[in-house]
């Protein structure tokens, strides 16, 4: 038997029980750690691919899309969340690569006029209540994507709702959806860049990704996933108008599997660029990545090796380093990990957001023990099925 199949007898025994699969092959264990992930979180539905090494090798589905009970697909529209920021992060990387955009220039270099000058915008963000506090000319777009500008993820958690800067910029790491925002804004208007068309010509259509875009559309309704949320009652699907850098992303399975393989293989950026993105720049301090503003933890208390890279989070492990990106909303689960040197990744898309504890089983399923900071990324109440 092979050191892989042996990791993955290992994991199936952990994530469903005792099993009876001295000659199972890769593709029957990640089946039975779905199954068994499933019956204990009570999900309904859950799409899963896996790449290896460098190709798409295995795209299933399972449950169902919507409360009517229609089957879930591989060709089904399904909420990307915020696996929309590692998106725009790689065409972040194919601007800096191209030399359109310095990741160390400050953003207010390429604006006309200061941020707080173009007040409180709600296709943006709040810029406005930085009037006062000049550290916001002091970000730039490496900071906005190694999550390090100072905002809350967003204005509205702040009590007042004001955005504000709570520590010095590219310090530390604090997750931000506001930060991304701020570098959309930028792009769009110091660079004169539509991010909804450049994503389509750069990313979707360059990699075949039919099923994907940042905002609605009405072919979408044909084969649509709603969600069901952590009390079991079904969410339908928010039809989004808006091209938001932060999450506004609809995919599929089949498009996420191709998108995981470009970026696992670096198509359409250098070596170094891709590099740059993937590499660890920022360490991680903190207990876990949520509440985002929490105090740094005591080194006893932080996960060794973690740290951020452009759109995504990098961390060391037994198959040496890997990187992941989680998305998440009242009805959305979803995950990517990565082993970077074997080039192997698992994507998981859940319309069920009761799904997530049951990731990390699946996840050693297709790849083995990774290494996965899973407590960091949910902590401990979601990191395993019971």
């Amino acid at each position: 038997m092979n050191k892989r199949l042996c990791c993955l007898l290992l994991a199936l025994s952990s994530a469903a029980g005792p099993a009876h699969a001295g000659s199972a092959s890769p593709q029957e264990i990640i089946e039975q750690a779905v199954q068994a992930g499933l019956r204990a979180t009570g999900a309904r539905g859950l799409a899963l691919a896996v790449i290896e090494p460098g190709k798409p090798a295995f795209i299933r589905t399972w449950g169902e899309r919507n409360a009517a009970g229609a089957k879930l697909e591989p060709d089904t529209i399904m909420y990307g969340a915020s696996l929309t920021k590692t998106v725009f992060a790689y065409l972040a990387a194919q601007l800096a690569d191209e030399k359109k955009l310095d990741l160390d220039r400050p953003l207010a270099d390429y604006l006309n006029r200061p941020l707080p000058d173009y007040g409180n915008l709600p296709a943006y963000g709040n810029w406005g209540d930085l009037r006062g506090d000049d550290r916001w000319r002091r970000i730039t777009a490496r900071m906005v994507l190694n999550h390090a500008t100072g905002f809350a993820n967003f204005a509205f958690v702040e009590p007042d709702g004001k955005l504000r800067i709570h520590f010095e910029p590219g310090s530390r790491y604090a997750y931000s959806g506001e930060g991304i925002m701020l570098l959309q804004f930028v792009l769009e208007k110091g660079l004169q860049l539509d991010v909804g068309k450049e994503l389509q010509r750069r990313v979707f259509d360059r990699f075949g990704m039919r099923d994907t875009s940042l905002t609605w559309r009405p072919g979408f309704a044909r084969n649509l996933a709603d969600g069901w949320k952590a009390d079991g009652k079904p969410e339908p699907h928010d039809e989004r108008s808006r091209v938001r850098a932060a999450g506004s992303m609809d995919t599929t399975i089949t498009d996420m599997a191709r998108f995981a393989t470009a970026l696992v293989n670096g198509e359409g950026l250098r070596e170094a660029a891709h590099d740059g993105m993937l590499r660890p720049q920022l360490p991680i301090t903190t207990r876990s990545q949520f509440p985002t503003l929490q105090a740094n933890a005591a080194p006893a208390e932080r996960v060794a090796g973690l740290s951020a890279g452009l759109g995504v989070v990098t961390f060391t492990g037994p198959q040496d380093p890997g990187y992941f990106k989680g998305g998440h909303n009242d009805s959305t689960g979803n995950m990517l990990v990565c082993l970077r040197v074997q080039r192997r990744c698992v994507v998981i898309l859940s319309n069920d957001v009761r799904a997530e504890p049951a990731f990390a089983g699946i996840v050693q399923a297709a790849l083995g023990e990774t290494g996965m900071p899973w407590q960091w990324e949910y902590g401990p109440a979601k990191t395993s099925v019971p």
